[in-house]
């Protein structure tokens, strides 16, 4: 069974920081990406980062290159999103998913083309 355990999400200031946590167990092979994404309320769910586990391309939304940084943990199955400079418009429930990369992808922050997601961790930024 594949599963994606969402962590590290909490309350913090502005100008803070963060590290979410996204542990992957379950998949048969290591060809594929783990994309974060998040809802906040009233909003449609959008894509934030990615990253392949093979040779970590990485990709960020305009929005968060600035001040999030995705990286990979091999060894721990883990993907970690370290966010900085936190604002409140960060606020959401931030969410890892996961996408065979068996055959082309070509849109990272499309939500349907993952085939796994965690449940979620909650990350609240006060002002």
């Amino acid at each position: 069974e594949v599963q994606l355990v969402e962590s590290g999400g909490g309350l913090v200031q502005a100008g803070g920081s963060l590290r979410l946590s996204c542990a992957v167990s379950g998949f048969t092979t290591d060809d594929y990406a783990i994309g974060w994404f998040r809802q906040a309320p009233g909003k449609e769910r959008e894509g934030v980062s990615c990253i392949s586990r093979r040779g970590g391309r990485t990709y960020y939304a305009d929005s968060v290159k600035d001040h999030f940084t995705i990286s990979n943990d091999n060894a721990r199955n883990t993907v970690y999103l370290q966010m900085v400079a936190l604002k409140p418009e960060d606020t959401a429930v931030y969410y890892c998913a996961l996408v065979n990369l068996d055959h082309p992808v070509e849109k990272w922050y499309d939500e349907n083309v993952y085939d796994y997601w965690g449940r979620g961790t909650q990350v609240t930024v006060s002002s």
